[in-house]
């Protein structure tokens, strides 16, 4: 491997980048002529796109975060579903068909309230989905969302 190589993008590198800015121009589209946005269609749009298993589990994560964290907002990011807060996502899933990884994740950006001392994860892998899962992803939601 050249060093070109290793510094350019992944081909679902580069389709997430392309999103992100298909992402911003239909926002910039919509506040230009003053078309209301619907962030939750959006991302369940996004969502409907996913392939199984991740569909249901996305569908599941929305579920639980829009419960457990009513003051995130549902929005897309990247082409994956995303919450949140003041317009900037905190919370988000990451597919694992959408970079082709044996799993997929739940990340947090640094605007997440999830600091823990000296040093926290800000992803969490995702193999199956089960209630102390569902219980975990609830109360990193909430904690994020304060």
């Amino acid at each position: 491997m050249t060093a070109e190589d290793a510094a350019s993008f992944s081909a679902e590198e580069k389709a997430a980048m392309k999103e992100r800015a298909k992402e911003l121009k239909t926002a910039a589209r919509r506040k230009a002529t003053g078309a209301k946005a619907d962030p939750l269609a959006d991302q369940l749009e996004k969502i409907a796109e996913l392939p199984e298993p991740d569909r249901s589990t996305a569908r599941r994560i929305h579920d639980i975060v829009s419960a457990s964290a009513p003051a995130l907002t549902p929005k897309t990011w990247y082409g994956m579903p995303g919450w949140a807060r003041d317009g900037k996502v905190v919370v988000f899933f990451q597919s694992s068909a959408k970079f082709s990884t044996r799993y997929s994740t739940l990340g947090f950006n640094d605007s997440a309230a999830l600091d823990e001392g000296d040093m926290w994860p800000t992803s969490y892998a995702i193999a199956e989905l089960t209630p102390e899962v569902e219980a975990r992803i609830a109360d990193l939601a909430a904690r994020a969302a304060s």
